[in-house]
Formats: C-alpha cells, structure tokens, sequence
C-alpha cells in the first residue's frame, strides 16, 4: 500500500494462474519463492528446511528433481509442508511426469535442455493432468544452439525470442497456466530481457538474477536488479538467487517488497548508521532487535534512531519508536507521539514487548473481522 504519489507503483497487468493454493499474476500478490539445497532423496531435510522457510514466510518452494528417487520423495514432501512445491526439472522429462504424478502445484522445465518437441507435449499433458502450472525457465546459460548462432552470444533479444518459442509450444496444446522467467547472472542482461519480454505479453513473471553470489554481493545485486524492475512493475513472483541457505533468500525477497510497499510482513525497522551522537549502542541494538522479532507475521514500523537530531522526526511515521537520550536515558514513542522513558539497561526487553503486544492486538483484531465477515456470509 502506498501513502502518497510518488510512492505510487502500476504493476504490468499479467494473466493470472494457479501454482497450487497460490495465485500468481494478475491482481495476486507478488509472492516470494526460495529453493531447497538438501538432496531432495532426503525427505524428511527436505521438510525441514522448507519448515524454516514456511517460518521466514516464504509463499512458494521449489526442489530439484534430477533422479527417480528424488521424484519418488516428492509425495511424502508434498504431503508435510504447507506450501506449493514447484519441481525442478533438467534434461530428462520423465521426471516431470513423475513430479506432476507426485503432487508437484509446478514443473520448471528449461525447454532448452528438456528435449524435442514431442517431449515437452508429454510435459505438458501431464501438466494438464494432475493440475500442475508450468514456469518456462529460460536461462542465459542454457540458451538454444540456434539461437547462439543467430546472435553470436546470450543476449536479451535471444531470451527472450526463446521464451515466447516456448510459450508458443504449450499455446498450441491449449495450454496457458505458465509463467516465464529469462535469468542471467549479468543484471544488465536480465533486466533488459524482462523488460522486453514485459511489452510482448502478458504472461505472468518470475523474476531473478541467478547465480548472483554470496549473501552480501548477491543481495546488492539482487536488489539492483529486481529492486528495478519491481519499481517499474515488472514481475510476479521472485526469487533471491544466494550462495546462503533458502532462508535468507526469503528474508531479502521480503525486504525487497517491503522496502516498494508492495507487500507488508514482519516488522520494518527503522535505523540510523550511528555516530557520535548516539545515546546507546545502536548497531548492536537493532542486531538484537531484528533476531528477537524475526518471527513477528503483523506488518508494524519500528524506529530505532540514537539521538534526538532526527529520531523523533522518523517516530511520526512509525508506529513505535526509540530515541537516544542522555545518562542513560531514551524516549519510547507510540504512534508518533512521546509516551514514556526507558533505561538502556531495559531497553531490548521493553522494545520486544511492546512490539509483541502490539502484534497479539493485530491478530486478534484481525481474527474478529474474520469472524465478523463469516459469521455476515453464514446469515
């Protein structure tokens, strides 16, 4: 939700399609997507580390599927999570099959890599089948020989002419629950190529820069690239691309939408760098902070600024703030306004409880109007 017009984003209007219980495109929220890193043949870390990830928020999960015993594994994870699991299927098509046979709400397929024609029909029937969507996942790394020739090297215009090749092959089964993404690991790349792709159809996005690094590096370039095309309001569904567990991932693809007022979750916190000035050890304060509300759902701002020259200009906008004061003394404000003092020696305890407080009365709130709503719908 944006507050005034220069905050205003106009999402491209997609077509919207179903990946499981989620809506993806349209009017749907942009969703947030990670990838496991344990042997899919390992079911029950499979769970697991998509249960951390469920936790971290994530809307979507997709796991590698490249063995019959890693397909065959998919029912049981399937069957013990809470979210849609897109499978991820690379040069043999029959795992596709399976996957869609297992429970899969998605196959990722690079058409580059599947094989002919004939084997991405059988794809696609199987799609049809068993209710799954399909990402078309074009990759400047796997592009099409014909396509290299053409253009001598990857480039947006090969991507592209790629993804709508494939598209046009499901298109003609009569097939069109598919969403396409175009990656490299160059943000330039990327960029220009969703961006070409966005004027040309209205099929929904998944957008990314893959292979984009470590935690910190991968997060600036991510956040560079997607950070672009969601401000121009491109792209339905992400995925952080981290040389970090799947978790992280998901954290940053929220802090992304958060940072656009694209989606709301958790809390948003407020901070400045420190100097000086700073009335309390601001850096550490925040670490504190962010580890000890990480598993707060309800969308609430936080301020945390160490001295009074913009702290209470940053509590007018948040709902709950903290100011560095003198002799070890800090002001609490609520809504914007000065309530009360706090000690340092208090302060994290105190902080963490208001916001928890303020979080329980959000999701009663929220429960009631449910309520209220079910009960108008029953009569």
């Amino acid at each position: 939700m944006a507050y005034r017009p220069y905050q205003q984003i106009l999402r491209r209007r997609s077509r919207e399609i179903g990946v499981g219980k989620v809506r993806v495109g349209g009017d749907a929220p942009i969703t947030v997507q990670t990838m496991t890193n344990t042997p899919t043949e390992d079911a029950q870390a499979t769970i697991e580390q998509i249960r951390r990830c469920e936790l971290a928020g994530v809307d979507i999960v997709r796991v590698s599927c490249p063995t019959e015993e890693s397909t065959a594994a998919l029912a049981e994870i399937v069957r013990e999570v809470n979210v849609p699991i897109v499978a991820d299927i690379h040069f043999h098509y029959r795992r596709a099959i399976e996957a869609a046979k297992a429970g899969a709400a998605c196959l990722r397929i690079n058409p580059g890599n599947i094989g002919s024609k004939e084997r991405v029909k059988e794809v696609v029937k199987a799609a049809r089948d068993h209710g799954c969507s399909i990402r078309i996942g074009v990759n400047a790394g796997s592009l099409e020989k014909h396509l290299l020739e053409k253009y001598g090297e990857p480039n947006p215009e090969a991507l592209v002419e790629s993804a709508l090749w494939h598209a046009d092959h499901l298109l003609q089964e009569g097939f069109d629950e598919f969403k396409i993404s175009v990656k490299a690991s160059d943000v330039f790349l990327a960029v220009a190529a969703y961006q070409q792709l966005a004027e040309v159809c209205d099929h929904p996005l998944h957008i990314g820069i893959t292979e984009a690094g470590s935690k910190r590096a991968g997060t600036v370039k991510s956040a560079i690239g997607l950070g672009s095309l969601l401000w121009a309001g491109v792209g339905d569904t992400l995925r952080v691309s981290l040389s970090a567990e799947p978790e992280e991932e998901v954290s940053v693809g929220w802090e992304m939408l958060k940072s656009l007022h694209l989606r709301h979750r958790g809390v948003k916190i407020v901070s400045c760098p420190s100097c000086a000035r700073q009335g309390f050890d601001v850096i550490r304060t925040v670490e504190k902070l962010e580890e000890r509300l990480a598993h707060i759902q309800q969308p609430i701002t936080l301020s945390i600024i160490g001295c009074v020259v913009n702290g209470p200009g940053e509590a007018l906008m948040t709902d709950i703030g903290l100011t560095g004061g003198g002799a070890g003394t800090h002001m609490v404000y609520s809504a914007g306004r000065t309530d009360h003092t706090v000690r340092t020696e208090e302060m994290v305890d105190h902080i963490v409880s208001l916001v928890t407080a303020k979080a329980d009365a959000m999701a009663a709130e929220a429960r009631a109007a449910a309520e209220a709503t079910a009960r108008q719908a029953a009569e």
